[in-house]
């Protein structure tokens, strides 16, 4: 089988000179993927538009409502860290279409990938830290009221902790919400998740595997899911600039190998997002996400 990945990268937003998002990498990362025959690129599919029924399962009217007319207010976009456009728009709404369309073929094809998503900073009447919707939760509310999951697992490793993901889903026992972060990084006041381990700056490679070889087995017990969704970010890599980890190319692609070795062990599928990624050079961080996806292709051919 051939791995198939969504990609929203011509829905794309004006930033002004100097914003340190990298809006560019995803452009990247699909020329990348096909221009080196990761995916082929009758695989690299556009993701259809998330309705605002699904949006809704996680996010409140009221806040679906201003920020599409654009009425949210100069406190709450310096929140989210983004100008309003209709671009932003527009993306916002494709990117999470990609995770809900990586999270159903994964059920059938046990693994695919979302080439953008990933923000879980998102919560339910708010947006903050580059992240609009929260994508991942949509997905698993919708898949829940579809009546194809049950029980799920969020494999959050970011180098933030996915702070909105952990509050929207403090009080639901069918999703495990895991994340492996920068204890001292953003954001600065946690929301507690089922398991969270902290990890200090500069936490290079073999102290991150040891740690992450030491929970994801216990998580994947715990929780017996039905899906995994794993948010693949490249932050965690010692050229990043907001990650304080020091992670090489090669231990992050030993992490995503872990991952998705593990969950294929015990016949658990596999939604991948990629998460964060703000590299000193973004070739860097366009680098480690297109290792991800070559991983992930290499098991979905086995």
């Amino acid at each position: 089988m051939t791995l198939t990945v969504w990609s929203s990268s011509r829905y794309t937003f004006p930033l002004p000179d100097g914003h340190r998002f990298p809006v560019a990498k995803y452009a990247m990362l699909r020329d990348t993927v096909i221009a080196e025959g990761i995916v082929p690129a009758e695989r690299v599919l556009d993701p259809p538009r998330a309705s605002d029924d699904a949006l809704a399962l996680v996010h409140t009217p009221e806040y679906l409502r201003r920020f599409r007319e654009g009425s949210l207010d100069a406190a709450e976009l310096r929140r989210l860290g983004f100008p309003w456009s209709p671009g932003l728009v527009e993306r916002s709404y494709r990117a999470v279409g990609g995770t809900i369309e990586a999270a159903r073929h994964s059920l059938v094809h046990g693994i695919a990938m979302n080439l953008a998503g990933g923000t879980h900073h998102a919560f339910p009447d708010h947006g903050e830290g580059f992240c609009v919707f929260n994508d991942v939760a949509v997905a698993i509310r919708l898949l829940r009221r579809d009546g194809l999951v049950r029980r799920v697992a969020v494999v959050d490793l970011d180098v933030h902790q996915g702070n909105g993901t952990h509050a929207i889903f403090a009080d639901d026992g069918d999703v495990f919400t895991f994340s492996m972060h920068g204890g001292k990084n953003y954001p600065f006041h946690k929301v507690a998740g089922t398991l969270d381990v902290e990890l200090a700056d500069g936490t290079g490679d073999d102290a991150y595997l040891d740690a992450l070889q030491a929970a994801l087995p216990r998580v994947l017990a715990a929780s017996s899911p039905d899906l995994v969704v794993y948010i693949a970010g490249a932050d965690p890599h010692e050229g990043d600039q907001l990650g304080r980890l020091a992670l090489t190319l090669d231990g992050l692609a030993r992490r995503d190998a872990f991952v998705l070795d593990s969950c294929r062990e015990v016949a658990i599928p596999v939604a991948i997002t990629i998460g964060g990624g703000y590299g000193r050079r973004i070739e860097d961080t366009v680098a480690a996400h297109a290792r991800t996806v070559r991983i992930a292709a290499a098991r979905a051919e086995r």
